[in-house]
């Protein structure tokens, strides 16, 4: 008689190990690896190992490139993070944390889909039918065309895709939906990795644009196993505060695209729209007070004017506290140390605080000089006018070296009424813009 296999499973990442343990090595659970039985092994047996059809390897020279079909979302933001609109056949996961506002795009964008004339699917695992007909009202996104199903079992699910051609099926959210082959519960990695494998084979076969809603962890990755991601070909995730209006949809995994992209959405009362002007959404003009200067950043090929807030106060611990909101807090001790060494600047004895107003995260390090700029301002109680920008990046040496795309984030600039601007090195194209040139830290103090 053959020994019978055993294997056990994490149910926060998916690491798989013949032996139970307490504590998982890969992600840290506790307590975290149940036991698979021999059902559960032959599906996860199928979605990990290759395809048994023979395959014959050829001159990438010979292979004839696919031409990419797109058709449009109706909403030209999320157009833009898809990389221009939406692929037949393509399987996009779509995270953020409750509230953001994930079903209310979706519902959104099918109905848009729909009124195009295409049949749209949207499965509601967590919501009746009742419910989201309440949404669909406040949306205006009741079409003809538009089908909602109720339903958590993915055999059902199957059924109404063969009874009738969709072309966009939504799913909300993955982690409700259960297979009845398997018996482990709904949400689980085995139920969560069956089940991809499955609607990533429907899109395949009938061509199908299926968009994915999933869960988020508190550290605000995608509930479930990574190989989730792996398998989708779009991940995109919803950021910003279900307390604020704006939301950022930001791509980190595109098959058919870049993923520098962003879109920017507006919550209102009819749902999310696209942000028509966002130009002025992260800083205040209005507002001169000490700490605070402006930058631009590039968000893929939009360059966003955003505001840097400083706040040095002085510290009556020992250990004096450095906190950043939407920076890295790393960089910021590294930039606090190059004032303190070339400037002189006494801030061991401060605590020294960052924000980036508008719920934007900084990702690139032009935003370094204005950092620098903001919290000198802060130091000595002194207002930066609110016309003028810093753009550069500081280098541990002390020197402020160019950035990309200059002559577009000036151009972005002027067109804000900006007057002046401090950068490390003068554009190529000429502008109506006052230049600095600082090209070292100590010339910051010049300026000032």
């Amino acid at each position: 008689m053959a020994k019978k296999k055993v294997l056990f499973e994490c149910q926060h990442c998916g690491l798989t190990t013949p032996k139970w343990m307490g504590k998982c090595t890969n992600c840290g659970a506790w307590d975290s690896f149940v036991e698979l039985n021999q059902e559960q092994q032959e599906v996860l047996k199928q979605t990990k190992s290759p395809s048994s059809a023979k395959a014959k390897a050829i001159s990438i020279a010979d292979i004839v490139e696919d031409e990419v079909y797109r058709f449009p979302s109706g909403d030209k933001e999320l157009d833009g993070v898809l990389g221009g609109g939406i692929v037949p056949g393509s399987l996009t996961l779509i995270g953020g944390s409750p509230g953001v506002g994930k079903s209310t795009l979706l519902l959104k964008t099918g109905s848009n889909i729909a009124a195009q004339g295409k049949n749209v699917l949207y499965v509601s695992g967590e919501e009746s039918a009742s419910q989201i007909k309440l949404r669909s009202n406040r949306l205006g996104a009741n079409k003809k065309n538009l089908y909602l199903l109720s339903e958590i079992r993915l055999e059902q699910i199957l059924v109404e895709l063969s009874e009738r051609k969709y072309d966009f099926l939504i799913i909300d959210s993955i982690q409700t939906i259960y297979s009845e082959t398997i018996t482990s519960a709904p949400g689980s990695v085995t139920q969560v990795r069956q089940i991809t494998f499955d609607l990533m084979r429907i899109a395949k076969e009938k061509e199908i644009a299926i968009f994915i809603i999933g869960h988020i962890t508190k550290e605000g990755s995608i509930a479930g196993p990574r190989v989730l991601e792996h398998m989708v070909d779009v991940v995109l995730y919803f950021e910003g505060d279900s307390s604020e209006e704006l939301r950022i949809l930001r791509g980190f995994k595109n098959r058919f695209g870049t993923t520098s992209e962003i879109g920017v959405f507006e919550m209102k009362s009819n749902g999310l729209v696209s942000a028509t002007d966002i130009s002025s959404r992260f800083f205040n003009r209005n507002s001169q007070q000490a700490g605070s200067a402006l930058s631009v950043i590039m968000e893929g090929s939009r360059p966003i004017i955003i505001e840097v807030q400083a706040l040095v106060s002085e510290s009556y611990m020992p250990n004096p506290k450095r906190q950043a909101t939407g920076f890295d807090t790393n960089r910021l001790n590294m930039l606090l140390a190059l004032l303190e060494r070339k400037l002189e600047l006494p801030l061991s004895g401060y605590d020294v605080f960052i924000n980036i107003t508008g719920g934007i995260k900084i990702t690139e390090t032009a935003a370094d000089l204005a950092i620098l700029a903001a919290i000198i301002s802060s130091f000595r109680n002194r207002v930066i006018s609110k016309e003028t920008i810093f753009i550069g990046e500081v280098s541990l040496v002390g020197d402020v070296r160019e950035v990309y795309s200059l002559d577009a984030r000036l151009k972005e600039a002027a067109s804000q009424n900006i007057k002046k601007a401090l950068i490390s090195k003068k554009p190529i194209e000429k502008t109506d813009l006052k230049l600095f040139v600082v090209d070292e830290v100590t010339k910051l103090l010049e300026w000032y």
